[in-house]
């Protein structure tokens, strides 16, 4: 079996098929993909996918330019489907001013299609059909969103159609399995970071002036206190920590221990959000009035076993560490 191609020359490959399908000349297909032509020939020669790939692009090729009259083809509507794929390494968003160029066929380009009785036949597009760059224009908006629906009108098109495409094509089902799988993570990535008390992404309003209060009066601003000092300095978040009417000892336990739990959470967050505070402003995690971890002393003090304190080790070619050794138990127990 031959080696696989590496990610360049699948990039080259493409190039070489977009450009054989508009001239038919492989000659002058190899001079626009940037190798020479004896390299294309070497290839089809051991991977019969490829070769099938070139017999196809020739063969529609042919059959365009005898359907525009034999003396000059179409409009090469093809011209821009070189420049939708990156090559390897780069980077590459697709771009949503080409949905009419790029992303819709003009008719005439080779396709290869599935016919009633199973067999694959190549066939001209036509007019208005969805091409490879909308295919990924779609995939690349799924990684993103994984939105289905969102990413189909990213690429101008209906979501049939990539539904289709889908039960249709399995290397079209693998790519857009893996796209939501990746846009999946990244929402859950972006999700888990914003949950975090370093990533400040909702304490914008803690930079804010105080904002103005109205008018209060005694009795007014004591009711206020009242009403949400359980709330603010008990933690006494709803529901009520008070025994209800009618409520059952296991009912009452299991709200007290959800709301212990909370309580438990909320002062995580507290403490995790002073540290994150100090970090960004010294640098260190720990605070002042946290003791420093015991320094432990180098193991090289450590020569053997002692049977009281002040006299010389008992064996001094044995750790501290271990139990009673088997000899001296033995002598122990006769």
């Amino acid at each position: 079996m031959p080696r696989p191609f590496t990610p360049l020359q699948a990039h080259e490959n493409r190039l070489f098929l977009d450009a054989l399908a508009r001239t038919g000349n492989a000659r002058m297909a190899a001079r626009d993909a940037g190798r020479a032509h004896s390299t294309f020939f070497e290839r089809a020669r051991t991977h019969a996918g490829f070769a099938q790939d070139w017999a196809a692009a020739v063969a529609a090729t042919h059959a365009r330019l005898h359907l525009a009259g034999g003396k000059r083809g179409p409009e090469p509507s093809g011209r821009h489907q070189a420049r939708s794929t990156p090559p390897p390494g780069s980077a590459w968003s697709p771009s949503p001013s080409k949905l009419g160029e790029d992303y819709r066929t003009k008719g005439g380009e080779p396709m290869v299609v599935r016919t009633r009785n199973g067999r694959l036949q190549i066939r001209l597009a036509h007019p208005g059909k969805l091409t490879k760059a909308c295919e990924q224009a779609f995939l690349y908006a799924l990684s993103a969103t994984a939105n289905i629906r969102l990413a189909a009108a990213a690429a101008g098109a209906s979501p049939a159609a990539f539904y289709r495409r889908r039960r249709q094509n399995p290397a079209f089902a693998r790519e857009m399995r893996l796209a939501l799988r990746m846009g999946w993570e990244r929402l859950e990535m972006a999700a888990l970071q914003a949950c975090l008390p370093g990533s400040h992404a909702d304490d914008g309003w803690r930079t804010c002036a105080p904002a103005p209060l109205p008018r209060f009066s005694p009795d007014q601003a004591l009711q206020l206190l009242f009403l949400h000092d359980k709330s603010v300095n008990q933690s006494w978040e709803q529901p009520h920590r008070r025994r209800r009417r009618g409520e059952s000892d296991e009912v009452y336990t299991e709200r007290l221990r959800a709301m212990w739990k909370v309580e438990k959470d909320l002062e995580a967050e507290a403490a995790a959000i002073r540290r994150a505070e100090r970090f960004e402003a010294t640098g260190g995690w720990r605070h002042p009035e946290e003791t420093p971890p015991p320094e432990l002393p180098p193991l090289g003090q450590v020569t053997g076993w002692s049977k009281a304190s002040g006299r010389p080790p008992h064996h001094p070619g044995v750790a501290m560490f271990g139990g009673w050794r088997i000899a001296d138990m033995e002598k122990r127990l006769a």
